[in-house]
């Protein structure tokens, strides 16, 4: 299975980077894990309702350009559903039985996601009600993405 991620905005912390990294290669023996990062627009707030949703608009016209066509789309949101490790794992196997081989897990901008990619989206998942940056929440992503594998080839990581 292919799995890609779609963020707005850079990675910058080395220490992120390397962690990352490091679950990237990892990821190897199971299928190709790509990630995307899109331009983040700038802005200066405090913003109107129209501005945020012309900064959304915008960022969402590039991740839409970016999704690949049979493409399961799982778009990060506080809104989203709660899924334990196993219950990622279990969706996993359940996209690959239905014959779809890519993954994709779209990371907004500070704002959010434009509603058009939410609507889009297979699942909206939720990590927690808390709010992380965006930087740390591609480590953990790309930490849980791993586990789901290990979780799938009854591994030991997973305990």
């Amino acid at each position: 299975m292919n799995v890609q991620i779609l963020a707005i905005g850079r990675v910058k912390e080395k220490y992120l980077v390397r962690g990352i990294e490091e679950y990237k290669k990892r990821m190897g023996r199971y299928g190709r894990l790509e990630i995307t990062e899109l331009k983040e627009e700038s802005f200066t707030e405090p913003l109107s309702e129209k501005e945020i949703q012309d900064v959304l608009g915008r960022e969402g016209e590039r991740i839409l350009g970016e999704l690949k066509p049979r493409t399961f789309v799982i778009a990060l949101d506080r809104q989203g559903r709660e899924l334990s490790s196993e219950q990622l794992a279990a969706e996993f196997e359940r996209v690959a039985l239905s014959g779809i081989s890519q993954i994709a897990f779209v990371i907004g901008g500070s704002l959010g996601l434009d509603a058009r990619v939410l609507q889009q989206a297979n699942l909206v998942l939720s990590f927690s009600k808390f709010t992380f940056p965006h930087q740390l929440m591609r480590l953990i992503l790309v930490e849980q993405i791993y586990r789901a594998f290990t979780i799938i080839n009854n591994e030991k990581y997973h305990k």
